[in-house]
């Protein structure tokens, strides 16, 4: 079989038959009297097996030691070809990432793209000055899309660069509750942390139905912080959460403040109360959180907040009960 029809079945052109011959690929097994190549049956198979090696990654080197030694094994080479494309996939997909992100900010010319892709550098340097410079500038100049500002917030490590990309955040628009949410599913507690910081600082009904949601997620901190935020916003269904601090000693007088705004509200007030004798009937907490609760009735007004506080004046801790009857001797004096 001559070259010319051996390109035509094997689609490997005449040409690049010559290079895997020049190579020592692949040899003719024969020549013709005028000095034509002829490929046998064999050849062929060999040029269909470079190929399919070819499809693979291999280069024609590798290939060569794969068709030619028998001690050759493929497991490590595979192995390499698996972390090769892994790498070349992560690099599409950054750059596909980027090119969404500048089609995203919706430049008006060359000019504002190219100040997109410096700030979007600017956000991935290594130096933090650099980046907190990058997160403050996005705001004023060409506006760096949401995507790449939540991403940043999420991986920030230096608090001074997390507080102006939370300022920047909290100034970009629509998209970024949503962003910040997702990250509080993370399986890496910072980066839940991080997530519920941000939400805390946006304003807006779309970040407190996110921070609602926070109030039943697993992570202690990020509950915290929801509560926190929640209570001086006036959401009622902070005060559980709110109440376990109390009791846990986990932010405690924070927590004890954000009960005492939400105790504006009459029937608020009442459920406080409520939920504080039910955690004394059960006392989880002994002595410190007995004395804790009775720290927090303070700000709490009504008739079944000074009857928790009469139970407790009468505790057998005396620090406990020192505490509730200063308070309600203030809640006397105030009447």
């Amino acid at each position: 079989m001559f070259i010319g029809e051996v390109a035509r079945r094997s689609g490997v052109s005449a040409r690049m038959l010559r290079h895997y011959e020049s190579l020592g690929l692949v040899r003719p097994t024969g020549r013709t009297g005028s000095g034509y190549r002829e490929y046998s049956a064999d050849d062929v198979r060999r040029i269909f097996h470079i190929e399919s090696l070819r499809s693979l990654g291999l280069s024609l080197r590798d290939i060569g030691r794969a068709l030619d030694d028998p001690g050759f094994t493929p497991s490590a080479l595979v192995g390499d070809l698996i972390d090769q494309a892994r790498a070349r996939i992560a690099a599409e997909t950054e750059l596909l990432t980027r090119l969404r992100r500048i089609d995203a900010a919706d430049p008006a010319d060359w000019e504002d793209a190219l100040q997109v892709v410096a700030l979007l550098r600017a956000l991935g340097s290594k130096s933090a000055g650099t980046r907190q410079r990058a997160a403050l500038s996005s705001v004023d100049e060409v506006p760096v899309p949401v995507e790449a500002l939540v991403e940043a917030v999420l991986s920030e490590t230096d608090p001074s660069v997390a507080g102006a990309l939370r300022w920047a955040l909290a100034r970009s628009g629509e998209g970024g509750p949503a962003l910040l949410a997702e990250g509080l599913g993370s399986p890496v507690a910072a980066v839940r942390e991080r997530a519920v910081r941000c939400l805390a600082e946006m304003a807006g009904d779309e970040a407190t139905t996110y921070l609602r949601q926070a109030l039943t997620s697993p992570d202690t901190v990020v509950r915290g912080c929801a509560a926190l935020v929640l209570g001086a916003r006036g959401v009622a269904d902070a005060v559980p959460v709110l109440l376990d601090m109390v009791v846990a000693g986990r932010n405690d007088v924070e927590a004890a403040d954000a009960l005492s705004v939400l105790a504006g509200d009459g029937a608020t007030a009442g459920r406080i109360a409520t939920g504080i004798v039910d955690r004394l009937a059960h006392d989880t907490g002994g002595a410190p959180a007995r004395g804790r609760l009775a720290q927090a009735l303070a700000g709490v007004p009504g008739p079944e907040a000074s009857r928790a506080l009469a139970v407790l004046s009468q505790d057998e801790d005396r620090g406990v009960a020192l505490t509730a009857a200063y308070v309600l001797r203030l809640r006397d004096d105030a009447l």
